[in-house]
C-alpha cells in the first residue's frame, strides 16, 4: 500500500494563478495536473493541490509555510517574491497576495535559540524584525 499525504490550498477561483505564482518562484517547480476544479503541483519535491472551492473559506496564519533559507540573499528572494502584493508582518511572516502564510527564517535560527547564553538576545533582536536579518541575529 503507498501512503500520500500533501496540502489542499482552498482558493476562490484562482487555483491556476497561484499554482503558476508559486512555480515561478520556486526552482524545480512544476505543474503536474489540472482541471477547472484542482491543479495539482511541486514546490521543492513536495506536493500540493489548489482547489477552486469558492468564497467559503479564507486563509489565515494558523496555517503557514516555513522557507528555511540558508543565505540573506535567500531570505531577500522569497521575502521579496512572496510578499509582493501581499502583506509583510513581523518575525519573518507574512501574507501572499493570495492570502498564504509564509515564514521566511534562517535555518541559523534554531541553532541560535538552542544557545541558553544566546537565546534572549536573539529573541530581542528578531522581535524588532520584520525581515529577518542574519548578520544581526549571529551579532546578537
Amino acid at each position: 500500500m503507498t501512503n500520500s499525504m500533501y496540502p489542499c490550498l482552498w482558493f476562490d477561483g484562482q487555483a491556476k494563478a497561484a499554482a503558476d505564482y508559486y512555480c515561478s518562484i520556486f526552482k524545480n517547480s512544476k505543474i503536474t495536473a489540472e482541471n477547472p476544479m484542482v491543479v495539482n503541483f511541486e514546490l521543492l519535491g513536495n506536493k500540493f493541490m489548489a482547489l477552486n472551492g469558492g468564497p467559503h473559506y479564507k486563509f489565515s496564519p494558523a496555517t503557514s509555510f516555513v522557507i528555511e533559507c540558508q543565505t540573506q540573499d535567500e531570505i531577500d528572494y522569497y521575502w521579496e517574491k512572496l510578499g509582493a502584493g501581499g502583506i509583510y508582518n513581523k518575525c519573518g511572516w507574512l501574507d501572499d497576495k493570495f492570502g498564504v502564510s509564509w515564514q521566511v527564517v534562517p535555518a541559523v535560527l534554531g541553532k541560535l535559540m538552542s544557545d541558553p547564553a544566546k537565546s534572549g538576545r536573539v529573541v530581542e533582536a528578531f522581535l524588532k524584525m520584520s525581515k529577518f536579518d542574519i548578520k544581526t541575529l549571529v551579532e546578537a
